[in-house]
């Protein structure tokens, strides 16, 4: 693929990505920071803290990007001395120069962004996962999203593909499905978007839906439940 990126301040004064290629965003405009703190760390990550006493935690994205997601669950993570166990899916790596532009070592600690930043192209390089703090460890599968396999199971999924208008593949019936046979029983999936089609397959796939407040700028997003007897 080829990238056309260009660094854009969203509202937060956060920065993001423009694709040119593909005419969208890597985060919303109304501010990158706040819609993954919302969307991804607060409604999933948290939430899934919340509602279990673990002290370790893997967490499924699709669509690792910019690697802000990773970053913030990561430093939560390491603040409450939690083990973190994360694969990014991300079939368009971005390059390790772009990621050092991004100013996210702002929101987090100077030792996660040294340990990613030294890390990164090592990660693109190998299918195994590599330490990030004591207790972080993260992969980056490069690859498509129907080629990722994998034996573990994931107590939460990230799901935060582009939007349907612009990647359709990515949220059909199809990559659903796959997704969705990562997250183990009593797993949670949160994405910023909440179409009809999606909540008919999660609904499907026996996953519970919520409909809760979406980041600034949308008023809903989904949350979803995978009930503990299902098996895809």
């Amino acid at each position: 693929m080829n990238h056309e990126l260009t660094f854009v301040q969203t509202a937060d004064g956060s920065n993001t990505l423009y694709n040119a290629a593909i005419g969208e965003n890597y985060h919303s405009r109304n501010g990158a920071l706040q819609e993954s703190r919302h969307v991804f760390v607060n409604s999933g990550l948290d939430y899934f803290l919340a509602q279990n006493e673990v002290n370790e935690v893997s967490v499924l994205e699709v669509g690792f990007g910019t690697g802000l997601n990773f970053l913030l669950s990561a430093d939560v993570c390491t603040t409450r001395k939690i083990k973190l166990n994360y694969t990014g899916i991300e079939a368009y790596p971005l390059s390790k120069a772009l990621i050092s532009k991004t100013a996210y070592d702002q929101y987090i600690s100077p030792q996660l962004w040294l340990q990613f930043i030294n890390n990164y192209d090592d990660l693109l390089q190998t299918t195994n996962s590599l330490p990030q703090t004591d207790s972080c460890q993260l992969q980056i599968a490069n690859c498509k999203l129907l080629n990722f396999q994998s034996q573990q199971p994931y107590d939460i999924i990230y799901f935060d593909a582009f939007a349907v208008a612009h990647q359709p593949e990515m949220w059909n019936e199809e990559a659903i499905t796959h997704t969705i046979k990562f997250l183990k029983p009593g797993g949670v999936f949160v994405t910023y978007a909440i179409t009809g089609n999606l909540k008919r397959l999660l609904k499907a796939l026996g996953l519970t839906i919520q409909k809760i407040p979406g980041a600034a700028g949308k008023r809903e997003m989904l949350r979803a439940i995978k009930f503990e007897n299902v098996s895809i």
